[in-house]
């Protein structure tokens, strides 16, 4: 099978050619699909390194000279007066190859894509400015021409990676029966992402695929009208952004037009599916997205991701711990916490992280803490460094990058990991795969992404609990999350009990995350992505949904009439997991019982919507779901034992269709009640977003006189 991985950059072969982790994701997969006998053709920007390139590897120049005159149409919006409303680049493009390790790299060249040789990936503030801002979509116009040209009518599989940086490529080899498109969604990027539309259908008529047709809202048969406070609301959680109709989106140009959707893990094609529990969910439903996910469902898969040989192979790293902790001025006979992430507060939970940090140690926890921030530009925030100092005899405090062996030597002088990262931004999450093959127990988020490393489950108790391999904390889709700052403290002193009263159990969970992790080799990755692509390259597509993967996402109208019958049991699970009395009724009768089963399903889930549905065959159920919430003399009360946190959110003075900004105000606790105030501009109607002590967030949105 010849293979063709596509992607912005692919420096995983050395560091000095290293921006992003896709780089080193991409290296990694294509080596190892090679090692399993395919033929594996890189194709990639040279980003201006090109002599760098010849001073350390044989390259070659490949007989390729494309010259031509890149179209771009213009959003006036963005680029102003000063911008015609298209520009035209001259560009010659040359192609350079590099054989290594049964690889063939093509390194594209051009006056384009030699730009930004430090950093490779434009500034997001040359948007409007300058027209380097298009580098990546360059490429994606190089990468067509010159995959056209170099492979011509040969048969392949093009692998490409992360939506936004390939949302050509699939219209443009569409009706190429040669060429089996791949797409790979590789971070959570807002699945709204759009890009300027009549700068997506100039390029496609330039490729030669003009006649592809874009989505559009009408054709889902329902136009987007988005709740405005729900859809405000999201710029706070990084989920999604509004978009004019004159704007395509780029998930959409993937999912209908690929062949096949990989993702990460089955946590994050699930969670990119439904979004699930986030204060998404509900907005997501209603937008025409929504539509392309659900006619797409059939063609994704789990190509997986993989934690490196240095983490999986061979025996546990055998470390001085004395001596690497008391390098770093630690007490090496104290229980050590470890993170290692980008310095990314929003991404990383690294607010709460130090507040967690802070307390624990305030409040005189003996423990040492390892706490390693990447940064280039170091770290600006002073209550950082307050922290740092407040306890510098037991953190350690770094943001430079360090070799592969530092890191290994810091997570195996570690007992626990800790990688509270927050709006499920992290799909796999190698860094926490390899803290936790060099034996660091974790303690981490609960998100779906992440949830393949089996820490989520109850160590202590529970069905999962000889299986678990840590701690979780709830989920967060909250900038400075006081819930997840609190929850972390928790279990850091959780943590630190254990291994102090309870060793063989921890000697347990550090088993079990070693192993766990060190599972996740690119050798199965390469197998599972082979599995996915060789049905495609023997002519078969991909099989319609089936009932199992309809039911988890509660998408019964999918289900086909005689499924209601067939498949009874499996239909009256899952309505009865989601509340859905409709459903229910479907199957079996909707006795007294079963209406109070639904109902205290949805009232779990604060799906009221749901709970309406069931509330009138009990007088009991329709009192407590109209006690829930009461606004009177200017002040709402809302009761809710199960929520752990309550928020007013309203539309700003002022706020248009084009710029919803929010305000948000937490309701004041006290046991199961939430109070608050109520402003006079609400319009009869509130918008509270509600967090439960599962960590679900789900919006109640209550009429009120």
């Amino acid at each position: 099978m010849h293979i063709i991985e596509t992607y912005f950059e692919c420096g995983g072969f050395d560091h000095r050619y290293l921006q992003g982790g896709i780089s080193v994701y991409l290296w990694n997969l294509s080596k190892a699909l090679a090692e399993q006998g395919h033929r594996v053709s890189v194709v990639t920007p040279a980003h201006g390194r090109l002599d760098d390139l010849r001073r350390h590897y044989p390259l070659e120049e490949v007989g390729y000279r494309d010259t031509y005159e890149l179209p771009l149409v213009l959003d006036p919006r963005v680029w102003g007066d000063g911008h015609p409303a298209e520009v035209r680049i001259p560009l010659t493009t040359t192609a350079h190859l590099l054989r290594l390790d049964g690889v063939d790299l093509y390194f594209l060249s051009n006056e384009l894509l030699d730009q930004l040789p430090d950093r490779f990936y434009p500034p997001y503030s040359s948007k409007g400015q300058d027209l380097v801002f298009f580098k990546p979509l360059a490429f994606q116009v190089d990468s067509v021409r010159f995959v056209r040209h170099r492979f011509a009518d040969e048969k392949a599989v093009v692998h490409a990676h992360e939506p936004y940086y390939h949302y050509l490529l699939p219209a443009a080899f569409r009706d190429d029966p040669t060429k089996l498109v791949v797409g790979t969604v590789q971070s959570n990027m807002p699945i709204t992402k759009k890009v300027y539309r009549p700068k997506v259908e100039r390029l496609l008529d330039f490729l030669g695929a003009g006649h592809v047709a874009l989505p559009t809202e009408e054709a889902e048969g329902v136009p987007a009208r988005p709740d405005p406070v729900m859809s405000g609301y999201q710029q706070l959680t990084h989920l999604h952004y509004e978009y004019g109709s004159d704007h395509v989106g780029v998930y959409d140009l993937v999912a209908d037009h690929a062949d096949l959707v990989d993702f990460l893990s089955p946590g994050h094609r699930d969670f990119y599916t439904a979004f699930a529990d986030t204060p998404f969910e509900q907005l997501f439903a209603t937008l025409p997205v929504h539509g392309t996910v659900r006619r797409n469902a059939h063609k994704s898969f789990v190509g997986g991701c993989a934690v490196g040989d240095t983490w999986t192979t061979g025996a546990p790293p055998d470390v001085d711990r004395a001596a690497v902790l008391g390098g770093l001025g630690l007490d090496p006979a104290l229980p050590t916490f470890f993170h290692n992430a980008r310095y990314a507060v929003n991404h990383k939970g690294q607010v709460e992280l130090f507040r967690a940090v802070d307390r624990v140690l305030g409040e005189g926890l003996a423990a040492n803490f390892v706490l390693r921030c990447i940064s280039d530009e170091g770290i600006p925030d002073p209550y950082v460094h307050e922290v740092v100092a407040r306890h510098k005899d037991r953190v350690h405090l770094e943001w430079r990058r360090v070799d592969e062996q530092r890191l290994l030597a810091y997570a195996a002088s570690s007992d626990f990991c800790l990688f509270p990262s927050k709006f499920e931004m992290d799909t796999f999450l190698i860094a926490q795969g390899e803290a936790m093959a060099a034996g660091a127990v974790p303690i981490a988020t609960a998100q779906l992404g992440m949830a393949h490393f089996g820490h989520v489950a109850d160590p202590l108790d529970g069905p999962e609990a000889d299986r678990a391999t840590g701690f979780a904390v709830n989920r967060s889709f909250a900038e400075d999350d006081p819930l997840l700052a609190d929850a972390l403290a928790r279990r850091v002193r959780q943590a630190a009990a254990l291994l102090r009263e309870r060793p063989e159990e921890y000697r347990r969970l550090r088993a079990n995350a070693m192993s766990n992790a060190r599972q996740f080799t690119w050798e199965r990755v390469a197998r599972l992505h082979v599995e996915a692509f060789t049905p495609l390259w023997e002519g078969r597509r991909p099989d319609p949904l089936g009932t199992e993967v309809i039911l988890r996402y509660g998408w019964f109208d999918l289900l086909p009439e005689e499924a209601y019958e067939s498949e009874r049991d499996a239909v009256t699970e899952a309505a009865l997991r989601l509340g859905d009395a409709e459903a229910y009724a479907r199957c079996r009768p909707l006795s007294p019982q079963a209406a109070r089963s639904l109902f205290e399903a949805a009232w779990n889930r604060a799906d009221f919507v749901r709970c309406e549905r069931t509330a009138d065959s009990d007088p009991a159920l329709r009192a407590r779901l109209d006690r829930r919430c009461a606004v009177r003399d200017g002040r709402v009360v809302y009761r809710l034992p199960h929520a752990e946190r309550v928020e007013l959110v309203r539309l700003a003075p002022g706020a248009t269709a084009g710029r919803r900004e929010v305000l948000v105000r937490p309701l004041e606790r006290n046991g199961d009640e939430f109070t608050g105030e109520v402003n006079d501009d609400s319009g009869g109607r509130l918008h509270l977003l509600v967090t439960l002590d599962t960590g679900r967030s789900t919006w109640d949105v209550v009429n009120h006189d």
